[in-house]
């Protein structure tokens, strides 16, 4: 019998989105994320299995309880909200199909709350153009 796990999943996943949002995902070490998140190095890969299987429950997590309630409530804004997601299509989407299709769901939605895709190419600019803004 193995001992119990000694932090919260969903408390790490989180604060993973956190980290992933504000660095993006080559940014990110493992190091990183043990120092970080509070995680032996052995319990990160216990439960993820790895640095991208940590990334991916922490995309889920963002598009399923961060941006999913944003667009149903119609308040998607050009804010720290989506940038995890701004980061994923434009850092690993690219990359690794996964993420990709993940990303292209979350796209879909956007076109359908805001309109179109115009209006979701003008939200995702106005981000990207404020965190590369001092």
């Amino acid at each position: 019998m193995g001992r119990p796990r000694a932090f919260d999943e969903d408390e790490v996943v989180r604060a993973a989105v956190t980290l992933f949002a504000g660095r993006a995902y080559d940014s990110v070490s493992v190091d990183d994320l043990v120092h970080h998140l509070g995680v032996h190095r052995n319990s990160l890969y216990k439960v993820f299995g790895s640095k991208r299987g940590l990334y991916l429950a922490a995309l889920r997590h963002h598009l399923e309880h961060q941006l999913a309630p944003l667009i149903a409530r119609g308040a998607v804004e050009p804010g720290p909200g989506i940038d995890l997601l701004l980061l994923a299509m434009a850092e690993r989407a690219p990359a690794d199909a996964e993420v990709a299709a993940l990303v292209d769901h979350a796209l879909h939605d956007l076109d359908d709350a805001l309109g179109g895709p115009s209006a979701t190419a003008t939200l995702l600019g106005l981000r990207l153009r404020a965190r590369a803004t001092p």
